[in-house]
């Protein structure tokens, strides 16, 4: 599928689950359709289902997979398993779960194959670059240091990043979204080149979700208005 930018991620990672990660869902559908975005919406591999079912605007994404194929696997992920329940992205190497090179390789290949856009998670530009040489759909640059601080990556960071993955492959979209949690970020990422941004404790933690949803997307609404 083509993702329109610029786009936006929920990603609650275990915070929560169940009814709670439904709720929030609900939310950023509504919110998705109101304000046309593609929204990103990771989750728990058990509620995965769930929230496929109960929503129509949200890109239901998994926070990790296995490249393994059918056949032997005790206690992987298979990439055809999550396929078959409408899966439609998949989150690797994120700083909570990191791979080896080698198994970003593989896995970018296996969700290829499937057709399951991968996002895969870099610190910093060296990283940034040689992930991009693997050719996956989507990058999220994020210094690992800021990851739930509620503090962006500075504007040489976020040049740097979008720079090293642009020179290596322009097709690939860029995430910056490190301790994003305002408006005001959106905005600021946004200005310096990234196609989509969004967050996971700016929101969980506020004090009503659909509020920050409300903040966050419609600064991302705005910014693409204005550059039309």
């Amino acid at each position: 599928m083509n993702i329109r930018k610029p786009f936006f991620i929920v990603n609650p990672k275990s915070y929560i689950f169940g009814d709670d990660v439904l709720k929030l869902a609900k939310l950023a559908d509504e919110l998705a359709q109101k304000y046309d975005i593609d929204c990103i919406f990771t989750g728990q591999l058990i509620d995965l289902p769930m929230i496929k079912k109960a929503t129509k605007n949200l890109i239901i994404t998994a926070q990790f997979m296995d490249s393994l194929t059918p056949g032997r696997g005790m206690g992987h992920v298979l990439p055809e398993a999550l396929k078959n329940q409408g899966v439609e992205a998949v989150v690797l190497n994120h700083a909570e779960k990191q791979l080896t090179l080698t198994e970003i390789d593989k896995t970018v290949k296996r969700a290829k194959e499937v057709g399951i856009m991968s996002i895969v998670c870099a610190d910093t530009p060296e990283q940034c670059r040689a992930i991009a040489e693997l050719h996956p759909t989507m990058m999220i640059c994020e210094p690992t240091s800021l990851i739930g601080t509620g503090n962006i990556s500075n504007e040489d960071y976020i040049r740097k990043t979008n720079e090293a993955i642009r020179t290596v492959d322009d097709k690939i979209l860029i995430m910056q979204a490190a301790g994003v949690s305002t408006g005001e970020d959106v905005r600021k990422v946004l200005t310096l080149g990234a196609d989509g941004t969004g967050g996971t404790s700016g929101i969980i933690n506020a004090p009503s979700w659909k509020d920050k949803l409300t903040e966050m997307m419609s600064a991302l609404v705005d910014y693409r208005e204005e550059v039309k």
